[in-house]
């Protein structure tokens, strides 16, 4: 398993519209304005970014970028061949 922090940074960016080079590895979601509607909508962007399931069990995780990192590393590797191909 990789580190993925710089790909949720990206997903992060993109979802909510903000400057990535204002988004730190370690910041916190609710620093960044994401709220538990917007954990949600993180999930979902991941899910389809990456083609991956993630139980919505995992959302109690996301707590900042590094740790939706490690939730997306361990959704990527249970993927066949733990491939990150992007649709």
């Amino acid at each position: 398993m990789g580190d993925h922090r710089a790909e949720v940074v990206k997903v992060v960016s993109e979802t909510f519209r903000l400057d990535p080079a204002e988004i730190e590895s370690d910041a916190p979601l609710e620093e960044l304005g994401i709220d538990s509607k917007g954990r949600i909508k993180l999930l979902s962007a991941l899910e389809i970014y990456h083609d991956v399931r993630i139980d919505l069990d995992q959302l109690d995780r996301f707590t900042d970028i590094g740790s939706v990192a490690e939730v997306l590393a361990e959704a990527l590797g249970g993927k066949a061949d733990g491939s990150d191909e992007r649709r």
